[in-house]
Formats: structure tokens, sequence, C-alpha cells
């Protein structure tokens, strides 16, 4: 029953839909057709990395390489690229920092601080050392050459590329080095009088504007970021090394950048429009939103005195306790400044920012507190026979102790020094706030600023270092302003061991404070996306420092516990404890610099 339903159900669905075999009466049989194929030949690169030509964007409407790129000696064109003109292209931006280098370079000192190794009073030595800036110079070459091989298209072929670059270091090597050796400025560290201007500098400067001219202008700007960002970073650690002064690696940055526009704008006069393969970019930005490195110096707040009245405790101090520190104020020079800011605009005039500094102060007073604890008092250490040979010339004190069984030519003293673990008072600065942007001409703007922020401060530090013999001592002496002025000794007798000390002989820092900026400025849009910034900013901030000076913590390794000026029945053992000064200082720094933006 089942069956016969199944079968009406389908004759009746055939019979609506029309399937009978007169629908079949006149159609064609199937027929299988094959393609014809032709041969061709088709030549294949012998080499896999040749170029190869694809379509580009629509902004060029042309071809450019894709792949490794080996041609150095071929001369390639493209088409619709134009010439460069020789004064369009130069911004003269090198200029101002080389005079602002030549300027500040009279702020220097040489001094008086490490003594460690036979360098007693010739020159400042810190610890601090990176080898980092020795190839960081290169970067911006590295970076070119490196996408060039990569078949990355810029701004020129390679002859055109090799003979900008030629020139452009040819003109760094021969301004440097005519410089350095008629001016023979010392370097910070002592070591040779070729201080001024900073070769490292220049050269990373060199480079930075080459990458800037092949690429930054041609692809993106991105890549100028990052060169003179490199370059920037260069010269502070220059700095930090104790080889140069910021006025060094300012002029050195001047030479760099003015070398390499001008190797540019040279080679373009003698290739003209030849070996030229892409035009820099053109961006219609009405809107001023920036990114900007910057690099300055700082004027303003270079000293921190010290008096009795910052003296923490003094009440447990005597009238005649006077400590080095209240006379010789810390004194800095000129700092070096660097900036990472951005702001977005909400129109023309008005937008929202902020901004990461960091100020470097070098100290150039530390030689006061080189002498440790006043080290030509030691000499009674060495044998006490000195102290008491005033007073009576014709008894001999050192024998007379020595037949006694005391032990005095080991001197508990025989070798003290200071090292320099930071010369530089670093402040970091974030901050946030209103940019306001006031055009002027198609090319040139005015701009002012209001910022908040918050500051933060690395130490310097001076680190001391003893090594001697420990006596078991019964040594009594009066100190007085910093110096040795009375010594009563008694059984001077070695313990027979030996002892090192190191310690924070003086350290000085501040708190972290509420930072308020402000300055002026006046940008030139020199390109669509690039523009060349002068600023004068001024920062406010309230802090107080501390500095902790401790001359006499080897003391208690050169002697033994029960020594009695250890003790506290001595009435100098305060004197051996750290003395802690702290002073409320408003701050007042105002910063001259040039800095390179991109337009966003």
């Amino acid at each position: 029953m089942r069956n016969y339903l199944f079968l009406s159900i389908v004759i009746s669905m055939m019979n609506i839909l029309g399937v009978n075999a007169e629908n079949y009466k006149n159609m064609e049989s199937f027929k299988l057709e094959t393609p014809e194929m032709k041969p061709e030949l088709v030549a294949l690169p012998t080499n896999p990395f040749a170029e190869q030509s694809v379509k580009t964007d629509a902004a060029y409407n042309k071809t450019y390489s894709q792949g490794m790129d080996f041609r150095f000696f071929k001369q390639v064109t493209n088409p619709g690229v134009k010439p460069y003109k020789f004064i369009d292209d130069l911004t003269f931006v090198g200029i101002p920092l080389f005079v602002a280098g030549w300027a500040i370079k009279g702020d220097k000192a040489m001094f008086r601080v490490n003594n460690k190794d036979g360098k007693s009073n010739t020159q400042l030595l810190t610890d601090f050392k990176t080898g980092i800036d020795d190839y960081t110079q290169f970067f911006g070459p590295v970076m070119t050459a490196g996408l060039k091989l990569a078949g990355v298209e810029g701004r020129s072929d390679w002859p055109r590329l090799l003979a900008s670059a030629a020139v452009s270091y040819g003109l760094m090597a021969g301004l440097v080095n005519g410089i350095k050796y008629s001016a023979k400025e010392m370097r910070p560290d002592g070591s040779t009088a070729n201080s001024w201007p900073s070769g490292h500098t220049a050269t990373a400067f060199v480079g930075a504007t080459l990458l800037h001219k092949e690429y930054g202008l041609t692809r993106s700007p991105w890549y100028s970021v990052a060169g003179y960002g490199v370059a920037t970073a260069t010269g502070v650690m220059r700095v930090l090394n104790n080889r140069h002064w910021i006025s060094d690696i300012m002029s050195g940055a001047g030479i760099g950048i003015m070398s390499g526009e001008l190797g540019y704008a040279l080679i373009d006069l003698l290739f003209k429009e030849k070996g030229l393969l892409r035009n820099d970019l053109e961006m219609n930005f009405e809107n001023p939103s920036f990114f900007s490195i910057s690099m300055g110096v700082g004027l303003g707040g270079k000293d921190i005195e010290f008096n009795r009245n910052d003296l923490q405790y003094a009440e447990y101090y005597d009238a005649d306790f006077h400590s080095i520190v209240e006379e010789a104020p810390i004194e800095f020079r000129a700092a070096t400044v660097v900036d990472a800011e951005g702001a977005y605009f909400l129109n023309k005039y008005i937008g929202i920012g902020g901004r990461l500094r960091v100020r470097a102060m070098s100290a150039k007073s530390f030689g006061n507190f080189s002498n440790i604890a006043g080290l030509e008092g030691y000499s009674a250490w060495a044998g006490f026979g000195d102290i008491y040979e005033a007073t009576d010339p014709q008894f001999d004190y050192e024998n007379y102790y020595n037949t006694l069984g005391f032990d005095t030519a080991d001197s508990p003293v025989s070798e003290i020094g200071g090292i320099v673990k930071s010369d530089h008072m670093t402040e970091f600065v974030a901050s946030l706030g209103l940019y306001v942007n006031i055009p002027l001409s198609k090319h040139f703007a005015l701009g002012t600023k209001a910022l908040v922020g918050r500051s933060f401060t690395q130490e310097l530090d001076i680190d001391g270092y003893a090594r001697g013999n420990q006596k078991d001592i019964d040594y009594e002496m009066t100190i007085k302003n910093g110096q040795f002025t009375n010594a009563t000794v008694a059984y001077p007798k070695s313990t027979g061991e030996t002892y090192y000390d190191e310690w924070d002989y003086l350290t000085l820092g501040s708190d972290a404070a509420t930072s308020w900026g402000t300055g002026i400025s006046l940008t030139y849009k020199y390109k669509s996306n690039f523009s060349w910034k002068v600023f004068m900013d001024y920062d406010y901030s309230e802090k107080t420092f501390t500095l902790k000076y401790n001359p006499y913590h080897f003391l208690k390794y050169g002697m033994t516990e029960n020594a009695y000026m250890l003790t506290g029945f001595s009435d100098i053992a305060y004197q051996l404890e750290p003395v802690e000064y702290k002073k409320k200082k408003n701050m007042n720094n105002f910063t001259l610099g040039l800095s390179f933006l991109v337009n966003l």
C-alpha cells in the first residue's frame, strides 16, 4: 500500500513539472572540446634577486623596482620626477646649532676629583661608560644602504646616492677636523685637546640627513624621526661618557646637518634630473598636529648653596662645627636638554598634547670635595711621629713607639680617594597641556603652550674608597673646618688585618615635584610634512634638595670597635657620622633649542 502511494506522488510531480520524453526528443549529444595550445618562448631571469617591475601607488603612476637592488653603477631615472633646485632644498638650520655651540663653549672647567690611578688633579672621571655611541653614529648610512639593497626605492639611484653621501661626509670631515685641531679644546676627561666640535655627533647627523633625504622625504616621515632621534641620542651619550661638552655636540650636530644638506645640493647641481627615482611626498596638512624631537641647552638654576640652617639635627653639633659643604656651593654647567613632544590640534589654532623632557646638568665644582676629609691630615696615620715632631724635634717619637712594640710602619690608610659615579643631576619631566598655533604665512607660525607635569631627579654621586691596615689604637683628634687640628695617639698597635672600604662619600638629589611650563616658538614649514622649530621654554618647580656628606666612613674599618674615638665616650664621635643637609629651592629653568617636526 505504501509503495503504491509513493509511486502515485512521483508521477503526479512529474506531470506538474512537465517532465516527459518529448522534452528530450531534439536534444544534441554532448561534445568535449580541446583548447588550442601554442608554444611560446619566455625569458627567465638568471639571477633570482634581479629586479621586478610592478605598479606602484596611484600618486606616482609609475613602476618601481622590487627585490634586491645591486645596480651600483647603473644610472636609472624614473619619468615624471622633477629635479631639485639648489636653494629650495636648503634649510640652513645647522647654522644656528653650530653658533649656539660656539657661544656656550666657554662654560667649562677642569676638575680635581678622581685621584685613583695617579690622576690626582687633572680631570673628571666617572664610572659611566658605554660604547653604543661608537655604533649608533653609523645608523643613518647603514639604514639607507640596507633599504636600498632590499629594493625599497628612495630619492636617488645608486650612483647619485653614493655621490651625495661622499660629498656630504667629505665636507663634514673637513670642517670637523679643521676646527678640532685649530681650536684645541680639551675634552672633559682630559685625554686630548680636540673636543670641539664632536666628530661622532657630526657623523651621526650627516647619516640622519642622508636617511631623511632618501626615505623620510619620499616614503615616510618616520624614517626621518628614527634617523634624527638616534643621532640626538648619540650626542647625549658623548656627553654622558665625559668625552664631550654640550657645546661640542651642538656644534657637531650643526655641522652634520649643514654638510648633509650642502652635499645633496651640490650633487643636485651636478646630476640635475639624472638618477632621480621619486618626488617628495606632497601632503596637504591644514591641521598643525605634530610629533617632534628636540635638542637644546638649558640655562638658569645653576647652583645650589647649603648653609648651617639647612643642616639636619643641628642641635647635636657644637658651635665650632663647620663642614666643607657650607663653604662650597654645588655649581652646574649649562644643561643638555632632549625632548620628545607631540600635540593633536582640534583646529588650526588650539591643540592638546604632551612632552617628555630629559635635562642633564653636570657639576663643575666637585673639585671642592675631591680631597676626601682633608688628605693632608692623614700624615699622622702613617707614623704618628709627625704630630709630635713640631713639639720636640729632638725626640724620635716613631722610634720610641717601635721600641715599645707598637707597629707604626703599617699605616691605617695606605690609599684613599674618590670615584665619581654620576657627575650629572638628571631631571625627567613628563607634562601635558594646551598648545596654541598662530599662523603667520604659508611657511611660518608662532606657537606657545601651557603645561603641567611631574619632575623626577637622578642624584649626583661620588663614592669614596680607602684601604689600609687595621689598628687597635686609642686615638683622639679634633676636627675643625674639615681639617685635623689636634690629635692624641696611644698604643697604635696593628691587628694584622687589612681592610678595604668603598662608600657613598657625597650624594645630592631632590624629591619629586610638580613642574609648570610654557614657552614661545617659531616654526618654519619647509616641506609639506616637515618643519623646523626654534624655541625658548621656561619651566618652574619647587624642589627639596638633599645632600649627604660622609667623609669618615672608612674609620670604622681602619680601627677596632674599641678604639676610643669610635666610642660614645669621645666628644667627636658624632662628627664621624654622615652629615645631611636639606634645602628648598625654586628652580627657574630656561631652554633654548631646535626641534625637528613631523606634521601628522
